[in-house]
């Protein structure tokens, strides 16, 4: 081959790479962007709409029992009226120590589950199939389910509390101030700690079991291993799990509506029923817009300030 043939391959060889895309190319390229967007979009309507609503109204005095339409607009004074009232800062206080303690709770109990199941111990395969049956139920049944069990009369809680010498409360478990924030923790921990459980069990089996056989060759106690080793492959997966059920435990609403409504008083009061109670109670859609903003304020500040922590040091 001719010296004057390599230098004309060598010019064209350029080109050829910088050929534009055929039309099959561009269609492989944007057609997963043009399958997801409608779903997307849809989303973003579905989020963006009932917010835009919830801040407008929060400006107007409306009333459903006086007017269908928003009647004038007052500013701040909606906003005002919420937090100067009797029941915000006790819902919020109630609706933090449902979140924090219950999120707390369940994460260390379903810890201890997801490594019982790591064991390969008989019935494993059963017992994950059993673990996962209260996250299939309506909170509303568990609801009811729990509101029995706290019967005065013959509730099984009340019974077990008199049998080991504690004692039930003289107005019951769901009438004292003293349990009743206790008791919707405990419907709630019963359903959603199987979530944590196996969640982190499937965490866990991601772990090499070389590395971990390794460390026992060394000396390591299993609870070295599980402090220095485990734990930390499993802690993106914890960190997130705590922030979804902390933002889930935040929003509590469906297990207040049916074992206490609140009570006794502002006992048992979350953020949650207190904005239903204003909007679908008194019909003030003024105000159950107000307590809707200082709910996304309050939450978004508060997982602002977790991720800031928890996730500024890590190689996503």
């Amino acid at each position: 081959m001719s010296d004057n043939s390599l230098m004309v391959s060598d010019v064209r060889q350029p080109r050829n790479r910088l050929r534009p895309k055929s039309p099959n190319n561009r269609t492989k390229t944007y057609l997963p962007v043009l399958l997801i967007a409608p779903s997307v979009i849809l989303l973003i309507l579905l989020i963006a709409y009932p917010l835009i609503f919830a801040l407008r109204n929060s400006f107007y005095f409306w009333n459903l029992q006086t007017s269908p339409e928003p009647v004038q607009f007052v500013g701040l004074a909606n906003y005002r009226m919420v937090l100067s009232g009797p029941e915000f800062l006790p819902s919020l206080w109630n609706t933090l120590v449902l979140a924090v303690s219950g999120t707390a709770t369940q994460f260390f109990l379903g810890l201890a589950i997801a490594l019982l199941l790591a064991n390969k111990l008989p019935g494993m395969s059963v017992s994950r199939a059993i673990l996962i049956m209260p996250t299939t139920i309506a909170p509303v049944v568990v609801g009811f389910l729990f509101r029995y069990m706290y019967d005065p009369s013959g509730g099984l809680a009340t019974w077990l509390l008199n049998v080991v010498g504690i004692g039930a409360p003289a107005a019951g478990i769901l009438g004292s101030v003293n349990t009743s924030l206790v008791a919707i923790l405990v419907a709630d921990t019963w359903q959603w700690t199987p979530f944590f459980a196996i969640t982190l069990y499937a965490a866990l089996l991601s772990v090499s079991p070389d590395l971990i056989e390794a460390a026992r060759l060394d000396g390591a106690s299993a609870l070295t291993i599980l402090w220095r080793i485990k734990l930390p492959l499993i802690l993106k997966t914890a960190l997130i799990l705590l922030i979804l059920r902390f933002m889930q435990l935040f929003n509590t609403f469906d297990l207040v509506l049916v074992l206490t409504r609140g009570g006794p008083g502002t006992s048992s009061r979350t953020l949650g029923y207190t904005l239903y109670q204003q909007g679908l109670v008194e019909f003030n859609i003024g105000m159950a817009s107000a307590t809707t903003w200082l709910i996304v304020i309050i939450v978004n500040a508060i997982v602002g300030l977790y991720a800031f922590f928890a996730f500024r040091k890590w190689d996503w």
